[in-house]
């Protein structure tokens, strides 16, 4: 794909002030796409963030803040942006617990953050792409959305759930210019992931290798953290002309765990 292949496009990407969010508003901006990042901080380094993204990669970068957790503010995000031809649902948050101990709170929050969110969002973006007779939404799910893990309840269903709106919404935008798919990384090596890596150590009493090869790649068959990189590059891809058939699936970028 040329590099300004996305140039006259603008993209939402939800949850974009790091990690995989991140990644994919750079490839994106990267291929030349007008991008809006967000978070619910609203921050001077959030702000600060788009500028540079703006700066280096020569588009428009707004950063518009909206709490993922309300549905007013996902669609007042995308209205406020004027719409959107790229529409990339990533927001999310994790709680790792037993069921019968799963704080009623958290599980609420999982399931806004990570699935209703992604409804609303789509639901607002929508019309806008219909009548341009062209539309992307790429959701991000996990290899969570696919299969499951003990103690993360709300995570594996709020992703279950996002994989089952992609199908849905691939199928409403069919024939109308529209695709939908959902890209299900394994582990990803950002900033919060490397933030957990010398607790696992301690943890474990095991080094930094050995923690990461027998405890956080246990299931990653690749035995390599996926990149934020390659997230961005497969969300580029489904953006792409290439994609224009690719509609209503799931692309796992997650080293072969869901292959065993």
């Amino acid at each position: 794909m040329g590099a300004q292949q996305l140039t006259g496009r603008r993209a939402i990407v939800t949850g974009s002030n790091s990690g995989i969010g991140l990644g994919i508003a750079e490839a994106l901006a990267a291929a030349g796409a007008e991008v809006v990042i967000n978070s619910f901080t609203d921050s001077d380094e959030d702000h600060a963030l788009a500028a540079d993204l703006a700066a280096r990669h020569g588009v428009a970068v707004r950063y518009i803040a909206a709490d993922m957790s309300k549905p007013d503010d996902c669609r007042a995000l995308v209205e406020r942006a004027g719409g959107c031809d790229i529409l990339v649902n990533n927001a999310g948050i994790q709680h790792v617990c037993a069921i019968p101990d799963f704080p009623t709170e958290k599980w609420d929050a999982i399931v806004a953050i990570n699935m209703s969110s992604a409804f609303h969002t789509t639901a607002a973006a929508l019309p806008g792409m219909y009548d341009a007779g062209w539309g992307r939404v790429v959701n991000v799910a996990s290899a969570h959305g696919l299969t499951a893990s003990p103690y993360k309840a709300a995570y594996v269903a709020a992703k279950h759930g996002v994989v089952g709106l992609t199908k849905v919404t691939a199928l409403e935008a069919a024939g109308k210019g529209v695709t939908a798919n959902a890209i299900c990384p394994g582990y990803v090596l950002t900033p919060i992931v490397e933030n957990q890596i010398p607790d696992q150590m301690k943890t474990h009493g095991m080094d930094r290798e050995t923690v990461i090869r027998e405890v956080m790649l246990s299931r990653q068959p690749s035995g390599e953290f996926a990149t934020v990189e390659q997230m961005g590059g497969t969300a580029v891809f489904l953006c792409s002309d290439a994609a224009a058939q690719i509609t209503g699936t799931t692309i796992s970028v997650d080293g072969g765990w869901t292959a065993l």
